[in-house]
């Protein structure tokens, strides 16, 4: 009969660890490249917030420009209609023509200002729209990073000490983290 070598329980013990070790090694890379993406998406969130802000801000500067042209317009022009009823009667035709030109084109330059500052009021509204969901975003990336760096360390610990529960507890960690990164994305839930 040949001879059976049966393995040494250590060396199967070592090989069991090695393997628990490099599954745990494995999955701690893709935690970091989660928190990579989750980094990113705060990153950018804030950014776009930054910009949908200035924008916003640069917005309403040029309609509060237009509303004081609209104003001066509208005085002007008022002021041309009470010169005409006062002295319209003994104006020449011709001065009376040009005064009458005058008055509409002062009323077509209110119109016009009038118009582009309800077209800036609604790309100010937007971007400030904009910038609110940013915002609403970025505390999700935040708690992700959170989560997942936790999740990181407590994998890390768990190759340390060859520990099934610590690991486990690190995967529950990296799961909220994955959850809050896709809903940074996504925003199907918002804080209060």
């Amino acid at each position: 009969m040949a001879d059976v070598e049966l393995p040494n329980p250590e060396e199967l013990e070592e090989q069991k660890g090695k393997t628990f070790t490099r599954r745990v090694a494995l999955i701690t890379g893709v935690f970091a490249v989660i928190l990579a993406i989750a980094s990113l998406g705060g990153n950018n969130a804030t950014k776009d917030m930054i910009l949908a802000q200035e924008q916003a801000s640069d917005l309403w500067a040029f309609y509060q420009a237009k509303g004081n042209k609209e104003h001066q317009y509208h005085l002007a022009k008022l002021r041309a209609e009470m010169d005409l009823a006062e002295r319209g009667a003994r104006m020449e035709p011709q001065l009376r023509q040009r005064f009458e030109a005058q008055l509409n084109e002062m009323t077509e330059q209110e119109r016009r200002y009038g118009v582009e500052k309800k077209a800036l009021e609604a790309e100010a509204r937007t971007q400030e729209h904009e910038r609110d969901l940013n915002r609403a975003k970025d505390p999700f990336f935040d708690f992700a990073e959170v989560f997942l760096q936790i999740a990181i360390v407590m994998s890390s610990i768990s190759i340390l000490s060859g520990s099934r529960p610590i690991f486990f507890f690190s995967l529950l960690l990296a799961i909220i983290g994955v959850v809050l990164t896709i809903n940074g994305y996504v925003l199907f839930m918002k804080l209060a």
